[in-house]
């Protein structure tokens, strides 16, 4: 990406061989990529270096990734957040998540890494979502 900077990338997800997969297929298509292997890990991230998209799976250790994506909400509204998982428990999460007022994008394991790219283009390109007045 010349002259323009290039969007970041967090990506969280406690299975190395999935983020180490993504990190050069990112990287070669012009994003800042960093990876996080937990919620704690990726909560100290954002506090220095403000990703605009975070890839977050649901099943971490210690806090599920619904409750990062919250988090993430709070402290970086403007950072888009797409939740992604292979876990079966994870439907009543998001279900709960609703009721509570909170509505993720989701995508289902296993993901392509093309795939991956491609889907996050698109959620860049798109106009973020209206704030609603208080």
């Amino acid at each position: 990406m010349t002259g323009v900077e290039a969007k970041r990338i967090l990506i969280v997800d406690d299975e190395a061989e999935l983020t180490e997969s993504l990190i050069p297929i990112f990287m070669q298509n012009g994003y800042d990529v960093r990876i996080a292997v937990s919620a704690e890990e990726a909560i100290d991230s954002i506090a220095i270096w403000i990703p605009d998209l975070a890839l977050i799976d649901v099943g971490l250790p210690r806090m599920n990734g619904i409750d990062l994506a919250v988090a993430v909400r709070k402290v970086q509204p403007n950072c888009r957040v797409v939740l992604f998982s292979g876990q079966e428990t994870t439907e009543e999460l998001l279900t709960e998540a609703a009721r509570q007022g909170n509505f993720f994008e989701f995508l289902a394991k296993p993901l392509h890494p093309l795939f991956m790219l491609d889907y996050v283009a698109s959620r860049l390109a798109a106009r973020p979502p209206k704030k609603l007045a208080n």
